[in-house]
């Protein structure tokens, strides 16, 4: 402060007051300092290390952020959390913004029912629950409680994560994560009584649970890290078979463990007959192989798929008679059979040929269904296990469906169906004559009819083409002033499809637009579309995600004034790169729970799996260079003004752990040269999102859409801005 003073003292006021030359002279100075007039930024200390990369040496000034176990991380998360917090209670319209989550949010919630031994179960919540309640009842009899997880803790932050019954049903296995956290434990009870039958499985990660009979189960699980569960890099998955009675310490290591072969992600899981158990195992999130034992005869394993080079997996059986799903010499993915005495490729028959577009199937009944991804958009086809095409299932629209699975015996599924503006409806479907009739329908104080999507096409930068979804109030002016938020992923062969959000509305309702690209890096069009925003073209994920923004401008849906761009995990690294290589683009920036350091991501819990999707820093020069020249961490420049930016993330995220978002909010406090707030909202005793209670989405809602709309430079909320203009 004493320099701003020294500066006021020296300046002549009557020479310079009255002319635009002061605000220019004092505009510089300010963003020299690095002042903020409404912000005290905590001061984040700096303890460089310096790291070298083929002869290059790179500084870390703030290493330190990464020990999630230290006291001056934990002090560092309260001061930060405190500015932020003291930032958003002044915003004038949160409250209102919360009230109408919780108002929209507070509807009944029911899943579609599912048949186990003579119960049928189901989750309702009656709106504002923090977790679903799991219910069931015999026909004809009132419903009851069979799992409650809203009273797993007292503040909803336990969440049920996974169920699984035994065979005849009579045994269930669940299981639970704390804190949001990727670890968890598994319960097993007796269906019966619901009275818990043995010891608690511990320190299980990235697994389900798979019944061999009523005997015991299959799972998966890393050694139990030395140091931090929060973050020490665990690499190394196994398959393991526990049985009912015995300890834990006495599981049977199937597979996995070998020093020679580590892999990342290895699960198991056994045919509905009981006979096969099949095994995948998998050193990135892409590509896997997959192995087959007869548990009738206990043979040996045998390989289906002998090496990374593609993605495979069991659909079902017909007894020996194999169905399985491959990308193998087919980027859109098609269906084989194959005998289990010779499964290996050669032996491969097309049953579902390749198509043009990407295929997502699954069974139920006695018949197939392939949900093909048409521009990001479903269209469904019922097959017999003759190979021969039943019927089209004519959807209730243009939107996304899913649910066409469920048992051999079923003679009937529920399917739903939604898109941006319609809210999740459940469907059943009579398998035999294709009829389906509307099921549950929910009743939430809103009106789609209100509301349009409109799907366009845009070129990249390198004339690709793209898609993109933009969802809006109709009625809505075209006039460049309309508060957007564009939001993206790019990664992982992830989809992302139309799909009803309650906060989208919220925002919706105040004549925000919605817009969302499929971006490449995602699994829209396939295989090859996810290669081409991988590794080195990684930088076309970005480039398409610009391209969106520039295009949203260029068509008057709104201007760089009035333009957000949100994105999570690796849509956190989106934003990040995003904002630092198009500052000028947007006016506020929304990473969330961000992979943001690109030099480091891979020494943290399984973060070295995702190196297919991204290379690694150790692996080459090449790689170690066009990783940071588009790491957010490592991009910050300290003669930028960034947008306003709210890097949200989890102090018990295990996945992508905080770090990154903490180093990434250090450097751009320190480097900013600009007056726009840039805060990090910490959210204690939660993850990576998963099992996130209601109460704690709807309080990052509130916060996420009135800092936006605030630094869009609203002081009331845009409708009533409107009519007071009106007025």
């Amino acid at each position: 402060m004493s320099k701003i003073n020294n500066f006021l003292n020296y300046i002549d006021y009557k020479l310079i007051f009255k002319t635009k030359l002061f605000l220019l002279i004092f505009s510089i100075f300010m963003n020299s300092c690095n002042y903020n007039k409404s912000l005290n930024y905590h001061i984040t200390k700096k303890m460089p290390v310096i790291d070298t990369y083929f002869d290059t040496e790179v500084i870390d000034n703030y290493r330190w952020l990464e020990d999630d176990l230290s006291e001056e991380t934990e002090n560092w998360v309260i001061e930060q959390n405190n500015i932020t917090f003291n930032y958003l209670d002044k915003i004038p319209f949160r409250k209102e913004l919360k009230n109408r989550l919780l108002n929209l949010w507070d509807y009944e919630k029911i899943s579609a029912p599912f048949k186990e031994g003579d119960y049928t179960y189901y989750y309702k919540n009656t709106g504002l629950q923090n977790q679903s309640i799991l219910y069931r009842h015999l026909e004809g009899s009132e419903p009851e409680v069979f799992l409650n997880p809203n009273e797993f803790s007292s503040d909803g932050t336990t969440s049920l994560s996974g169920l699984s019954f035994s065979k005849d049903a009579s045994l269930v296995a669940y299981s639970i994560s704390e804190g949001g956290s990727d670890w968890r434990k598994i319960i097993v009870i007796s269906a019966e009584n619901k009275q818990i039958i043995e010891d608690t499985i511990v320190d299980v990660k990235f697994s389900g649970v798979s019944w061999k009979s009523n005997d015991g189960f299959y799972y998966s699980s890393y050694d139990k890290p030395k140091g931090s569960e929060l973050s020490e890099k665990t690499d190394q998955h196994k398959l393991y078979y526990h049985k009912l009675g015995t300890s834990q310490k006495q599981d049977e290591l199937i597979y996995g463990g070998k020093e020679n072969e580590k892999n990342r992600y290895v699960r198991g899981y056994v045919t509905d007959d009981n006979q096969y158990l099949i095994i995948d195992a998998a050193k990135k999130t892409t590509g896997n192989k997959l192995f087959i034992k007869n548990l009738k005869n206990n043979s040996k394993l045998k390989t289906i798929s002998e090496d990374y080079s593609s993605n495979t997996y069991l659909l079902d059986n017909q007894g020996s008679l194999l169905y399985l799903v491959t990308d193998h010499n087919a980027p859109n993915k098609k269906i084989v059979t194959v005998s289990s005495k010779n499964p290996g490729k050669l032996n491969w028959k097309d049953f579902i040929s390749e198509k043009e577009f990407v295929l997502n199937p699954s069974t139920c009944g006695g018949y197939i269904f392939t949900n093909y991804m048409i521009d990001a958009i479903s269209k469904v086809y019922q097959y017999n296990y003759s190979g021969k095409l039943i019927r089209e299932v004519n959807l209730p629209g243009i939107g996304s469906a899913y649910g066409f699975s469920g048992k051999k015996d079923q003679e009937e599924l529920y399917f739903s169906f939604s898109n941006y503006y319609t809210p999740t409806t459940r469907f059943k479907l009579d398998l035999s004559s294709g009829n389906y009739k509307e099921y549950w329908k929910p009743s939430i104080d809103f009106n789609s009819s209100n509301y349009e999507s409109k799907q366009i096409f845009y070129n990249s930068k390198d004339g690709t083409k793209v898609p993109m979804i933009i969802t809006f109030k109709k009625g809505t002016e075209l006039n460049g002033k309309n508060p957007t938020i564009l939001y993206g992923y790019g990664g992982f062969n992830i989809s992302r499809t139309p799909g009803f959000s309650v906060a989208n509305v919220v925002w919706m309702e105040q004549g925000g637009i919605y817009a969302v690209p499929n971006i490449r890096g995602g699994g829209e069009y396939g295989r090859k579309w996810h290669k081409a925003g991988v590794q080195k073209n990684k930088q076309n994920v970005f480039d398409d995600f610009i391209a969106a923004s520039e295009y949203l401008i260029d068509n008057k849906y709104t201007s760089s004034e009035f333009l957000a761009i949100r994105g999570g995990s690796n849509g956190g690294l989106l934003v990040g790169a995003v904002m630092t290589q198009r500052p000028d683009l947007i006016k506020v920036a929304l990473p969330a729970v961000g992979v943001l350091d690109m030099l480091r991501y891979h020494k943290f819990t399984s973060g070295a799996g995702w190196s297919y999707d991204y290379g690694t820093s150790d692996e080459s020069k090449e790689m170690f260079e066009y990783l940071k020249a588009y790491s957010p961490v490592h991009n910050v420049s300290k003669n930028t003004a960034y947008p306003a930016t709210l890097i949200t993330t989890g102090d018990h995220d295990d996945r992508v752990v905080p770090a990154h978002s903490f180093k990434f909010a250090a450097e751009l406090q320190e480097k900013d040269a600009g007056i726009n707030p840039v805060l990090i909202r910490i959210e204690t005793n939660a993850g990576h999102g998963s099992g996130t209670p209601v109460s704690k989405t709807i309080e990052q809602y509130a916060d996420i859409y009135g800092f936006t709309f605030y630094n869009m430079g609203f002081k009331v909320l845009p409708e009533k801005t409107k009519s007071k203009i009106k007025g």
